[in-house]
């Protein structure tokens, strides 16, 4: 049996979701059943300082021999990092991202890619001007249930998809939870609302159900009609928006698209599935429902004009109970043994390394850019910009 190739991470940044990241990234991936890639975390840094990146390696069980950096400049200096995972806010993905491929390092970069559809743009050409593999961390795209999602459209067995409709909402309370306004999700300076950091979900499965599974030379960059609600306490972040994209087909076969997200409301309100599917993808044979959350989902119905009913569970793998292992994010903790589903990604990640691929099929840097432009299109009907120092397409800047 031949020894699984090491990928040798590099974590930038060190707050709750890379925690979480890192937790999954250094499970045994034979709990997964993959045994040719092995991954590990050789470096991670702060800018709060060495001594929480030396805290974070402990909590998140890195070996002992994980180097501690003060700040992001001497990680993407360390010549055993194989590829950097980026976790700041996406209102600084620009900035640490260039930063990365200016040193020469392959980046896996948090959701959403970037601010603007500009910089996302600049830091694809970076990666091709360097040779670098480049990947916006949607991790959702890698799990068993989407490739069974997307397999199920490609079969036909949906027949023509006529609509899609997506929501990914949670109900966060704001002025309560938040009364500072400093938070991610409300602050301006963060790049904060709901639309790029839960609406990219929902648009995830817009894209991934509609755009991806075509053949790229068939791919269209869809038309935006969009609605969106700003937070009146920052005064420069939504709270809700609402998105119709037509994906134009030939042949008068276009597809019509709904994506919602709020911070008001949520997809789940119990928390136990009760509310129904959050996404559904409608076909003139039937339809396939994801069940929420949209980021996480382990739970899908599909529905045949035929009277076929099928419902299948897609729990995450792990080490499973009595191994006393725990991940999740925030208050959001899964079963005893059971993974949060951050490492298929990972694997995602390692497997191009090894192939010598630059991107993935499954989110392309052309894929990442479109959707970027269509949040681009959501802020500007809306009337939201960011402040400058973020929007920008300069580098290096100081925020």
């Amino acid at each position: 049996m031949s020894t699984p190739k090491v990928i040798r991470w590099g974590i930038l940044a060190t707050g709750g979701i890379a925690q979480t990241f890192s937790k999954d990234l250094l499970l045994d991936p034979k709990t997964r059943g993959v045994t040719s890639i092995q991954h590990t975390i050789v470096a991670a840094a702060s800018s709060s300082g060495k001594e929480r990146a030396v805290q974070f390696l402990k909590e998140v069980g890195a070996p002992s021999t994980a180097r501690a950096y003060g700040s992001y400049e001497e990680l993407v200096k360390d010549p055993e990092i194989d590829v950097v995972y980026v976790s700041t806010p996406h209102s600084h993905h620009y900035q640490n991202t260039m930063l990365c491929l200016e040193a020469g390092k392959n980046a896996l970069v948090e959701k959403a890619f970037t601010v603007n559809a500009a910089q996302a743009k600049k830091l694809a050409e970076k990666a091709k001007e360097k040779n670098l593999f480049l990947m916006e961390a949607v991790w959702t795209r890698y799990f068993p249930l989407s490739y069974y999602v997307r397999d199920i459209i490609t079969s036909g067995k949906l027949g023509n998809i006529q609509l899609v409709s997506s929501d990914n909402s949670i109900s966060l309370d704001p002025e309560e939870t938040m009364a500072d306004g400093k938070h991610r999700m409300v602050n301006p300076d963060l790049a904060g609302g709901a639309l790029l950091d839960c609406g990219i979900y929902a648009l995830t499965w817009l894209f991934q159900t509609v755009y991806t599974t075509l053949p790229p030379a068939e791919r269209k960059a869809p038309s935006v009609t969009s609605a969106l609600k700003i937070y009146e306490p920052t005064g420069a972040a939504d709270e809700l928006s609402s998105m119709l994209l037509v994906f134009p087909r030939p042949g008068n076969k276009d597809v019509h698209a709904i994506a919602t997200t709020s911070i008001r409301y949520s997809s789940d309100p119990l928390g136990d599935l009760s509310g129904g599917p959050a996404c559904r993808v409608h076909g003139d044979k039937g339809e396939i429902q994801i069940f929420p959350p949209l980021y996480r989902p382990t739970k899908t119905r599909l529905i045949l004009r035929d009277g076929t009913v099928e419902d299948k569970e897609w729990p995450q793998p792990g080490p499973g109970k009595g191994s006393g292992w725990f991940n999740g994010f925030g208050d959001g903790i899964q079963p005893e043994g059971e993974g949060q589903g951050m490492f298929w990604e990972a694997d995602e990640v390692a497997y191009a390394l090894i192939e010598g691929r630059k991107e993935s099929p499954l989110l392309s840097w052309e894929e990442s850019v479109v959707i970027m432009e269509v949040m681009d299109e959501v802020r500007k009907q809306g009337g939201l910009r960011f402040p400058e120092k973020i929007e920008t397409t300069d580098f290096p800047v100081a925020l």
